[in-house]
């Protein structure tokens, strides 16, 4: 017997190979955007593959990101999904403002600081996160925010957008790309939301100048960018 345990060894580690080269393949094949690290770019292969797979997301649907410069990307923000779908339709890195809670879950900081998250002290001093994403702007980046501040649902009360963003564009002078992300199942879920699956569409707008989105009549822009029409159905 002991002939046959060494071939069926053999035989499920020659499997094992085989599949772990092929899923490399796959993984590299699926990554479209460059994060500086082997490690990143097969993860961004690996949510890109679930985010289309799973979540159904159209995979011609991309952010009208510049390909060089800063840039604002702005959505809003129905469950803890929405940033994986926004990495997915993007084809350059973003950094995220992200709230300090969020930012310390256990066995995810790592990801987010490998992936240069800005955690938002929202009870303390906001303004060291805005700080960061200015050099982040400054340096040529892509930061994304959710001018929600938190988890909104369209059948929450209506709620004013944070200025963060437009702030940001402004002093730096960067365009803004708008996402409305609707279809998601699980809606009002952080870490549920991810594995319930959904027919999720991108609504994009932009990317609109930085001087476009200031005052009552950028509000509205970003308004109706970011929130369904009243009356209109999501999934």
């Amino acid at each position: 017997m002991g002939w046959l345990s060494a071939l069926s060894l053999i035989v499920l580690s020659a499997v094992a190979l085989g599949f772990t080269h092929w899923l490399y393949r796959l993984l590299r094949l699926a990554n479209q955007t460059d994060w500086g690290n082997p490690g990143l770019n097969l993860l961004d292969g690996l949510n890109r593959l679930f985010c289309r797979r799973f979540h159904r997301l159209d995979a011609a649907i991309t952010l009208p990101i510049p390909a060089q410069g800063s840039a604002v990307v702005v959505a809003n923000h129905v469950s803890g999904l929405d940033p994986l779908l926004l990495i997915a339709a993007s084809r350059r890195p973003l950094r995220f403002l992200i709230a300090r809670e969020q930012y310390e879950r256990f066995g995810l900081r790592w990801l987010f600081r490998a992936v240069g998250c800005i955690p938002v002290d929202r009870q303390g001093r906001p303004e060291r996160a805005l700080r960061e994403a200015l050099k982040s702007l400054e340096r040529g980046e892509v930061v994304a925010v959710f001018p929600e501040g938190r988890i909104h649902l369209p059948t929450d009360r209506p709620a004013g957008l944070k200025p963060g963003a437009a702030m940001l564009a402004r002093k730096t002078g960067s365009p803004v790309v708008a996402c409305r992300i609707e279809g998601v199942r699980g809606t009002g879920r952080v870490i549920g939301a991810v594995f319930i699956r959904s027919q999720v569409h991108l609504h994009l707008s932009g990317p609109a100048r930085s001087g476009a989105i200031e005052g009552p009549q950028g509000a509205a822009w970003m308004e109706s960018a970011l929130r369904a029409p009243k009356g209109s159905m999501i999934a």
